[in-house]
């Protein structure tokens, strides 16, 4: 229940059955917008929640991860909250805040009040315009959030090239889920592929397979999450069905050969969800019948539990908020089991940070 100062927040509850009330599913989405753009042939713009350099986690060398807005799944475990809504959010940071009430007084929808906690975010009536944060002199208002068009994003990102060319490295576009934002990631790829830059493309594959034809042939590495394989639990958890995503995945090997795009499974291992042998040996087998030995690594990625402030700022609350990291023991238990599907240690690994 709200406390009464912070009736005016709008709350969403990840909880067993994922995130509720899907802002993808829920609200008029921007992204669709975007989209119409492209039709009418005019260059595809997105909206892009962070561009994180000097990343060594999502794929070869030293890389540059594009975090899209935007998710098709409600995965309870999410610690990117802030990139499920396709639109920009506000968020507010309280220990920069001088108190100075600028931020209320521009509010033209009146979306923001303050009060004894700090500023609270009427979520109904925010629209994201961001003119708050423009007008905070502290800059303790954020727009999560920003409007970039396919070559300029290019253009930026060509930036770090002297990096990827010397750690074999690239870009990887991310998210939330940048298939769902496929006009504009097909540009950006097209765009990277076009300069000599090695690209990825990170998702959870709940999309439909003609959009995985158009993005892979500028794809060098894709990257899929097998999250669950028991359709009840995966749908559980992240509040959607996997058969799309492992009828998508039984369709790739084909299309990775035409394309020639090298293949990356990642699985989360979640406290009390997905960290059991018989989830692990059930996907293990999966990808051993199904992938015809197209898959060069399978990673176990152990649950990172930093997200709980995120979630805070958003006016949310996570199901995962006092959960411990995985101990090392059981993540090399567990990886122990997923090398008895049949791969090898060449290409099953685990990574994250774990307590003894």
């Amino acid at each position: 229940m709200k406390s009464s100062s912070e009736s005016a927040m709008a709350i969403f509850k990840a909880g067993p059955g994922g995130l509720q009330g899907n802002p993808v599913a829920s609200m008029s989405n921007p992204i669709a917008e975007l989209h119409g753009a492209d039709i009418q042939g005019t260059e595809p713009r997105g909206i892009v929640l962070e561009i994180q350099r000097m990343s060594t986690e999502d794929g070869p060398g030293l890389r540059t991860t594009v975090f899209l807005k935007g998710c098709p799944l409600n995965c309870s475990w999410c610690h990117n909250p802030e990139s499920i809504s396709p639109k920009p959010q506000l968020v507010w940071n309280g220990a920069g805040c001088i108190g100075c009430g600028i931020c209320v007084d521009t509010c033209s929808r009146g979306a923001l009040a303050a009060n004894p906690r700090g500023i609270a975010i009427d979520r109904e009536k925010c629209n994201g315009c961001g003119e708050c944060a423009r007008e905070c002199p502290s800059l303790s208002m954020v727009l999560l959030g920003e409007q970039w068009r396919a070559s300029d994003l290019v253009n930026e990102l060509a930036k770090d090239d002297a990096y990827f060319l010397q750690s074999k490295g690239g870009v990887t576009l991310s998210g939330g889920e940048a298939t769902l934002q496929h006009h504009f990631t097909h540009g950006v790829l097209k765009g990277l592929k076009e300069r000599g830059i090695h690209t990825g493309l990170d998702t959870c594959g709940m999309c439909s397979f003609d959009r995985l034809e158009k993005l892979l042939p500028c794809t060098d590495l894709l990257l899929f999450d097998i999250k669950e394989i028991d359709a009840l639990r995966h749908e559980n958890f992240t509040g959607s069905s996997n058969k799309r995503i492992l009828e998508n995945l039984k369709q790739l090997p084909g299309l990775l050969a035409a394309t020639n795009t090298d293949l990356w499974i990642r699985t989360p291992i979640i406290p009390g969800v997905t960290d059991r042998e018989e989830t692990l040996g059930a996907i293990g087998a999966f990808i051993v019948n199904n992938l015809e030995g197209k898959v060069s690594r399978w990673e176990l990625c152990a649950f990172n539990n930093l997200g709980k402030e995120k979630y805070t700022r958003l006016g949310m609350e996570w199901a995962h908020g006092t959960a411990l990291l995985m101990e090392r023991k059981k993540m090399e238990a567990l990886y122990q089991g997923a090398l008895k599907s049949g791969l090898g240690d060449d290409i099953v690994f685990w990574s994250g940070s774990v307590r003894t």
